[in-house]
């Protein structure tokens, strides 16, 4: 009994996590989390980042003293020379070489330094750019979360008037059941609620397209339920339009903007590329040391502990009293024996140390053209900042001039609602009585319809403009 109280009671909480998250809904913000946890590009932008991060520790860690150890070990046979006694013999032998060389660069005219400095800057530039990356992910997320707001608003009016039409076309059935109104009236009646029914499934529609756009940009699986978060549109805090005059936005922008900042380091980067080029083609110093020691097997010395073998040899003659006599010199030799490893790296270990100058005279052009590419790049640099900042402040005066647009439909737009409202509210009052037609009626409702979705359409555009303007201003995306 006991185990199944448990496993009931384990099932009715899995059950209100799974309820819960079903019904869970996603605001702006989450959105935009989301989508900047999982974007691909946000992603790419990461690793460029990362990879521009190794490119500048390389470029610090080539100013410091090379170091390499090196090897070479082979048979030779053949009439060949011994490295470790330098003698010519036909014999086959196994020799051993050991190298330990050094070096590392004086002076080169900061080209290293400027090297370094110049992927610095790049390394800025590209962890900028995740920033920029980021914002303009979050930018295109506020638009597609706006416009499903605004899509579902949409809905809800459609709905609203679906309703309105058939509430209609129930009394006007009455009044034809009771003789007050034609069957025309009815049938009139009947033909503007399929049309209304027809445009809320376009509005439906189109309110699940935006939301499966919206669920793209986060990479959220299409079949997964989505809700958003819907808050009142006239309760999203926006600054005031007189606060983001377009010039005062732009000249924030300009210090803010992440694209504008990849810009700046992406010149400084440039024009330390120059100055390293520039130092390629000068003279370089540089030093150099090695150490190294050879080991040969066939290489021999005289063993001085063995008992040694004495031979008498002829040095020359010598005459006394007219007779001729050999002339003896006594020979101690020892013999021989392998000398050791240990001992032949001892004996053979060599040092060297020394400057060098390198000229650059002729390359064939190489470094004049890395020169001349250096400097054409950062002039290519220059004509994309001023590019991007051209586009950025027509995109600063676009917004806000659509933002007083927007403000100055959305004021006439609630004018025009609550006009509307009066005129269907004053037609249906002598519908009702007979003293106007169907026709009438359904234009007066009509153009309540058509008045509300104006001023949803100009109030979520005002609120989207605003929004751009207080992005460009340095504020983020919010709701």
């Amino acid at each position: 009994m006991k185990k199944w109280k448990l496993f009931l009671t384990v099932g009715l909480q899995f059950s209100l996590v799974s309820v819960s998250f079903s019904q869970d809904k996603w605001d702006l913000r989450r959105c935009v989390e989301y989508a900047l946890a999982n974007n691909i590009s946000v992603k790419q932008a990461d690793v460029q980042s990362r990879i521009s991060a190794l490119t500048l520790n390389q470029a610090r860690l080539s100013q410091y003293p090379t170091l390499d150890l090196s090897n070479r070990t082979g048979i030779n046979s053949g009439r060949t020379q011994n490295p470790a006694d330098y003698s010519v013999s036909t014999n086959t032998y196994f020799s051993s070489n050991f190298t330990v060389s050094s070096g590392v660069t004086l002076f080169n005219w900061f080209r290293i330094k400027n090297t370094i400095a110049a992927n610095r800057y790049e390394a800025e530039a590209a962890h900028t750019n995740v920033e920029k990356i980021k914002n303009d992910i979050s930018l295109n997320v506020a638009a597609a979360y706006l416009q499903a707001l605004l899509n579902k608003e949409q809905v809800g009016t459609s709905e609203l008037q679906v309703k309105l039409t058939s509430a209609q076309l129930e009394n006007t059935r009455k009044l034809v059941a009771a003789g007050s109104v034609p069957e025309l009236n009815a049938l009139e009646l009947e033909a503007q609620l399929a049309r209304d029914s027809s445009t809320l499934v376009t509005a439906q529609a189109t309110a699940a397209t935006s939301i499966l756009q919206l669920k793209a940009l986060l990479t959220v699986d299409a079949g997964q339920a989505f809700e958003v978060y819907a808050p009142p549109v006239d309760q999203i805090p926006v600054e005031s339009l007189a606060e983001l005059q377009p010039e005062f936005v732009f000249n924030m922008a300009i210090e803010n903007m992440p694209l504008q900042k990849v810009n700046q380091l992406k010149l400084k980067a440039a024009d330390k590329t120059i100055a390293a080029a520039k130092g390629a083609m000068m003279p370089s110093i540089d030093a150099f040391g090695s150490l190294g020691s050879t080991y040969n097997n066939k290489s021999t010395a005289s063993d001085l502990k063995a008992t040694p073998t004495v031979i008498a040899a002829p040095v020359g003659k010598v005459v006394v009293g007219g007779t001729s006599y050999d002339v003896f010199n006594n020979y101690v030799i020892y013999p021989s024996k392998n000398v050791g490893f240990f001992k032949q790296l001892d004996q053979t270990f060599g040092q060297s140390v020394g400057l060098g100058v390198s000229v650059p005279i002729f390359r064939g052009g190489q470094l004049r053209t890395q020169y001349n590419r250096a400097k054409l790049d950062m002039e290519n640099i220059k004509l994309q900042q001023s590019l991007d900042n051209q586009t950025l402040k027509q995109d600063i005066y676009k917004a806000y001039t659509e933002a007083t647009a927007s403000l100055q439909k959305f004021v006439a737009g609630r004018k025009s609602v609550e006009t509307s409202q009066k005129a269907f509210d004053f037609a249906t009052k002598r519908y009702n009585i007979g003293l106007l037609n169907t026709i009438d009626l359904l234009n007066n409702q009509n153009n309540l319809f058509k008045a509300r979705i104006d001023v949803l359409l100009a109030q979520y555009d005002y609120v989207f403009k605003l929004k751009v303007l207080e992005f460009y201003k340095g504020q983020g995306i919010k709701l």
